[in-house]
């Protein structure tokens, strides 16, 4: 079967006008065997499902060419290009007639390919349904929002509906619930001010919820309780349990999470139910994928990884040595005056192309600092996260808002970088996790912090690479941080500078 796949790949690149991407008949080959013979595989490409597909064609011809039932698992925004265009075209072109449809479970003596999304999976796997029974060769791609997907589908959230149902149907206890919830937002009101209105719970509201859960089990019979809040105790009372408190401080609400610290036990039974190959952009430095696998759970098993091709895919890095590091007093001014001069450089001698400027600014309350002043400079032009913006504009936007628009954009002729993507310590959500690490003794920043950093850094750039743009890092950590390294080895391949000259947005 490798050796079918390879030649039709062979010869419908030759054929067809698609862009070539250089590594198809490689992994081409890899997935095929990796359906032959039921082994399980893991492939960066070093490209991303929603901005740059040009990867999919090389699981799509083996999953359509075998004879075998298999399943793709992959976002939803995607379905409708493969179902009425990347597939159709590929079966029109080799006669292929398998069966190819979306669904969200497994027909019995259905023999073709069914598409459906990692939400609708992962959940059924992880509640240990059989919608998708067992054993069936599948190809999961998008694996670089894994973790975030399992995570926001292992969060029970209670808000003040929650604590009504709750009262509703313990009636007997209703005094402790009322008692329990008025304790539990006046402790949480007391919490300072922080940018993300998100607290993890401290002992003395930990001891609350004990208290609320002694009564309600000694008080009735548990299996009286709302499923919401089952859910919730069941996580409380976890090996590993991340429990916050997201404040809105406006109404005097409150919305209280729980989710498992670390989901790798939870996950590792589910690689095991079928072989699967396991494709995503950039999941981890080494091509063996360790820290990865280890966060997912993932077994041992055949990894490969593609880089950027270093002809066409070469991005401009404009890395200055002479900034000050963003945890000093003066970044601030530093940064703004930096992004004046690459601004006015790129509109310079950029002034035909129109494609966007992106400035991407992690901290919340420096992201709106930049956006005024430069708004007070160039004015309309630019824009604070907008639904929508100019062929020409400024945007000035987190990472996740960047992560999700990023598709709508033209590739941006300068995307400037103000500080790492490295997950704050602020953001309790973020230290939940690294307390767990600490607990276990594991280096967290080496195992959670850089590579998430480094795939957030990877992603966001991808755009720039397809559009031979200009990235400009003004995080000086990269150049006096041991993990500076890293972070360039990430970006490669690149032509660094580290002055600003008309030639960095004049080269093709």
């Amino acid at each position: 079967m490798e050796v079918e796949v390879h030649n039709w790949l062979r010869s419908f690149l030759r054929s067809s006008g698609d862009p070539v991407w250089p590594h198809h008949l490689t992994m081409g080959r890899l997935v095929a065997r990796a359906l032959r013979l039921g082994r399980s595989a893991l492939i960066q490409t070093g490209s991303f499902a929603e901005g740059d597909g040009r990867y999919r064609l090389s699981y799509l011809l083996p999953l359509l060419m075998g004879s075998d039932p298999a399943l793709l698992v992959v976002p939803e925004s995607l379905h409708s290009q493969l179902l009425e265009v990347e597939i159709p075209k590929l079966q029109g072109w080799g006669q292929f007639e398998k069966s190819v449809v979306a669904g969200e479970a497994w027909e019995a003596g259905f023999e073709g390919l069914l598409v459906v999304s990692p939400q609708v999976w992962l959940s059924d796997r992880l509640r240990g349904g059989d919608l998708f029974g067992s054993g069936i060769p599948t190809v999961f791609d998008g694996a670089d929002d894994l973790e975030r997907w399992t995570r926001e589908l292992l969060t029970v959230a209670l808000g003040s509906g929650d604590w009504e149902a709750l009262m509703a149907a313990r009636a007997d206890a209703a005094d402790a619930i009322r008692d329990a919830r008025v304790r539990l937002t006046k402790a949480a009101f007391q919490h300072p001010a922080n940018p993300y209105d998100c607290y993890l719970l401290d002992a003395a509201e930990q001891k609350i919820l004990e208290e609320l859960h002694s009564t309600l089990r000694d008080g009735g019979n548990s299996s009286s309780l709302p499923p919401a809040w089952d859910a919730f105790w069941e996580g409380f009372y976890s090996e590993n349990p991340s429990i916050w408190i997201d404040l809105d401080r406006a109404s005097g609400k409150f919305v209280l999470s729980a989710c498992p610290a670390d989901i790798a036990p939870i996950l590792r039974p589910i690689w095991q139910q079928q072989p699967i190959v396991v494709v995503g952009g950039a999941l981890d430095v080494e091509a063996k994928a360790t820290i990865y696998r280890q966060r997912v759970g993932l077994p041992d098993l055949t990894c490969v990884k593609f880089v950027p091709d270093r002809q066409n895919e070469s991005i401009h890095l404009y890395l200055p040595d002479g900034l000050p590091l963003p945890n000093t007093p003066q970044f601030q001014e530093s940064l703004i005056r930096e992004l004046h001069t690459l601004i006015r450089v790129s509109t310079r001698f950029a002034s035909a192309v129109r494609s966007p400027i992106v400035i991407l600014v992690g901290d919340t309350p420096l992201k709106a600092i930049v956006g005024s002043v430069l708004a007070a400079e160039f004015g309309s032009r630019v824009r604070v996260e907008p639904t929508e913006l100019a062929d020409d504009g400024i945007l000035v936007a987190g990472w996740e808002f960047w992560r999700n628009a990023q598709t709508q954009l033209s590739p941006p002729r300068l995307l400037a970088i103000a500080t790492l993507p490295l997950p704050s310590l602020e953001n309790p959500r973020v230290a939940g996790r690294v307390l767990h690490y600490k607990q276990q003794r594991q280096d967290w920043f080496r195992f959670y912090l850089l590579p998430t950093a480094l795939g957030e850094l990877q992603r966001a750039i991808a755009p720039v690479r397809n559009g031979c743009g200009v990235v400009a890092l003004l995080d000086t950590r990269v150049l006096h941080r041991s993990y500076g390294s890293q972070i360039l080895s990430a970006i490669a391949p690149m032509a660094r500078i580290n002055y600003i000259d008309a030639s960095l947005f004049g080269m093709d």
